[in-house]
């Protein structure tokens, strides 16, 4: 554990939406807000990342190991304080706490101690003909000071995971986790000066002003994840000083349930991935696509898992979770409005419950099937045949997970052939996520660039090409004068 306390800056600023309609709003907010001048404390907070950033010593492996192995050891030791926090923002049980969040850092961080070393080292590349002899590599190196900007609906995972990779390519970081998670965030804000070095992290507090501020500032890198709206502010913002920008968005992901297929542990799959954190999952199916021949099988199954999982009275099932607050429940019930529901729909703003509702062919053009729903809200759509449900897919926007239950391989390719979409995962749903092999992003308005496992630690690093020639053989066909034989040898290996 390090000796040094982290800077934090905790400026307490009042809590806004950032999801749904609700983003909007957020949105107009930061735009609005005069970001010419940083707040001070978060520019001199800035400018000391930036000084030990250049004293090299963040580019030593030792350093690196020694942050992640200081992670972890938080994890590990204050895992009960981040599950209690967890439960305060979310209503998540200590079991969901660990699977869905400090399980999956603790297991990320131990395969980044294992391999930055391996990562860290030149790769050679070949040389072409013409430069030899000569010796080429690529050399990863980090970009500096960092932004990570993180999401409410998994406080501690969001906020983390980008940090584990940011620190396994050598970086600083300034992290600011969301004002909507204020029980996680401020136990972030605690915790982590008394386990990192406090010369190379900072850790903010606030809300839309300090996020301003913050992203009126040259950072190395910008990595948010949140919606699309103030998405396209911080890749606004992060034109401005030419910062690349990793942007892990959301949208929309689709479902179909094919026919023929083991319905019982396709619907099992499907609402364990749906109601998990009570829907307020970016990867969670939005909505389902199913042949209307079997549209009363899936509507009986679906409504008999949700017991089996959740009990008949979910609001006292300590499994079944929290909206992360009552304005989100309300935009929630907003989205039932003229709609067939026929499951649930109970909720309540004051105790941040909503049930596990199924709604049946919903108005394409609708709220509901128009923004992302971030809530335990299952529309299924009814279809007359596989192309309409590809169709009405490539209809709308590129999401960020695309899912298709099927046991026939000829639909299966062309589902993946067909359908554009951050990740995909035929016959379960989110298992993609438990991969560090597999990049994790979206493509369109669902986000830009990946992380996870190296494609982590390649988000935070800049790959340097480096040639090292040798005096020996000298030729003078590329000088000039330029001849007949010179232009013959050129053509010839060029």
């Amino acid at each position: 554990m390090a000796n040094h306390i982290a800077p934090v800056v905790n400026l307490n600023s009042e809590s806004t939406s950032s999801n749904g309609a609700e983003e909007e709003q957020r949105s107009e907010q930061v735009s609005s807000q005069n970001s010419s001048n940083a707040d001070t404390e978060i520019t001199r907070l800035k400018t000391k990342l930036d000084e030990y950033f250049y004293t090299g010593a963040t580019k030593a492996a030792s350093w690196r190991i020694r942050q992640l192995k200081s992670l972890l050891s938080m994890l590990q030791k204050e895992e009960k304080q981040f599950a209690q926090a967890l439960h305060s923002d979310l209503g998540k049980s200590p079991e969901e706490a660990f699977f869905s969040e400090i399980g999956f850092l603790t297991k990320e961080i131990k395969s980044f101690i294992k391999k930055t070393e391996k990562w860290m080292k030149p790769i050679t590349k070949s040389t072409p003909l013409l430069a030899f002899p000569a010796k080429s590599m690529t050399k990863a190196e980090p970009l500096g000071t960092c932004l990570i900007i993180g999401a409410w609906n998994y406080p501690l995972m969001l906020c983390l995971s980008p940090v584990i990779a940011a620190i396994s390519a050598g970086n600083c970081v300034i992290l600011k986790p969301s004002e909507k998670s204020p029980a996680t965030s401020a136990l972030l804000a605690k915790m982590l000066p008394q386990y990192l070095d406090m010369n190379a992290f900072g850790v903010i507090e606030g809300a839309v002003q300090e996020t301003t501020d913050l992203l009126a500032l040259p950072f190395d890198k910008i990595f948010y994840t949140g919606g699309e709206k103030v998405g396209k502010i911080v890749m606004r913002a992060a034109a401005n000083n030419l910062t690349p920008v990793t942007l892990e968005l959301g949208g929309k992901s689709p479902c179909i349930i094919d026919k023929n297929i083991d319905l019982n542990t396709a619907i099992k799959r499907i609402v364990w991935g749906k109601l998990m954190n009570v829907g307020q999952t970016c990867v969670c199916p939005d909505y389902l696509l199913v042949h209307h021949s079997n549209l009363d099988n899936v509507l009986e199954k679906i409504k008999q898992v949700i017991v089996k999982q959740y009990k008949k009275a979910p609001k006292q099932n300590r499994f079944y979770g929290r909206v992360i607050d009552s304005d989100n429940v309300r935009r929630l019930a907003g989205y039932l409005e003229g709609q067939e529901v026929v499951y649930g729909g109970e909720y309540s703003a004051e105790e941040r419950y909503f049930a596990p509702t199924v709604v049946l062919n919903p108005d394409p053009d609708s709220d509901l099937m128009q923004e992302e729903i971030f809530g335990p809200i299952i529309p299924i759509l009814s279809f007359n045949g596989r192309s309409d449900m590809l169709q009405f897919i490539k209809q709308r926007a590129k999401p960020l997970a695309a899912y298709a239950f099927t046991e026939d391989k000829e639909f299966e390719d062309k589902f993946i052939d067909t359908i554009s979409a951050g990740s995909m995962c035929i016959n379960d749903i989110s298992m993609f996520m438990a991969n560090e092999e597999l990049p994790f992003g979206g493509v369109g308005t669902s986000g830009m660039g990946s992380y996870h496992g190296k494609y982590g630690f390649d988000a935070f690093s800049h790959q340097k090409s480096i040639m090292r020639r040798s005096f020996s053989f000298e030729n003078s066909f590329r000088y000039m004068p330029l001849n007949s034989i010179k232009m013959w040898v050129l053509r010839r290996f060029l």
